[in-house]
């Protein structure tokens, strides 16, 4: 269960962040440009994780990995409350890192905490969630940004927050 909402969560903010990154961060004060720019960098910073997760991260359990990526976008948030429109780009960054590791991790995870027996059928009950809440996201993000603006970052925040406790309380088998 705890992975199911990991999961969810996870995959929730970044659907939300996929459909309105252009208008939060200029929200957050970013321009136009920056805020086009800095979406630009999401895709490079999951492949630039994915590249350190292969290397560097692949020596520690996948929990390691999963906890450090689902505390990005929680970090990401508080520099762009804390320092506006020139942390975009940072925002960008840190959000994609781990959105691009946790790409990775809802399969290693899994493997690594239960093992290779009914996989696939694990793997699609762990995912299901994800997708129903991947096809509300962009709808459920978009009204509170529409009328809280940039302070709507607390709710996708809040949830990283919440996922990071979730896989807290996991432990490696």
């Amino acid at each position: 269960m705890l992975l199911a909402f990991v999961f969810a969560a996870t995959w929730f903010n970044s659907t939300a962040m996929a459909a309105h990154l252009p208008g939060l961060l200029q929200a957050a004060g970013a321009s136009t440009a920056v805020a086009i720019a800095a979406g630009a960098l999401i895709g490079p910073a999951q492949v630039a994780a994915r590249v350190l997760e292969f290397g560097l991260l692949r020596w520690f359990h996948p929990l390691v990995s999963t906890r450090v990526a689902a505390a990005a976008h929680p970090v990401a948030a508080v520099a762009l409350v804390s320092f506006g429109g020139p942390a975009a780009y940072a925002f960008a960054l840190l959000h994609g890192a781990g959105n691009g590791i946790l790409t990775i991790a809802k399969g290693t995870l899994p493997l690594a905490l239960f093992g290779s027996a009914g996989y696939g059928r694990r793997i699609g009950w762990l995912n299901a969630p994800a997708r129903i809440l991947q096809a509300a996201a962009p709808l459920i993000f978009g009204a509170p940004l529409t009328t809280w603006g940039l302070s709507a970052i607390w709710l996708t925040a809040g949830i990283g927050v919440a996922s990071f406790a979730a896989l807290l309380a996991l432990r490696r088998t």
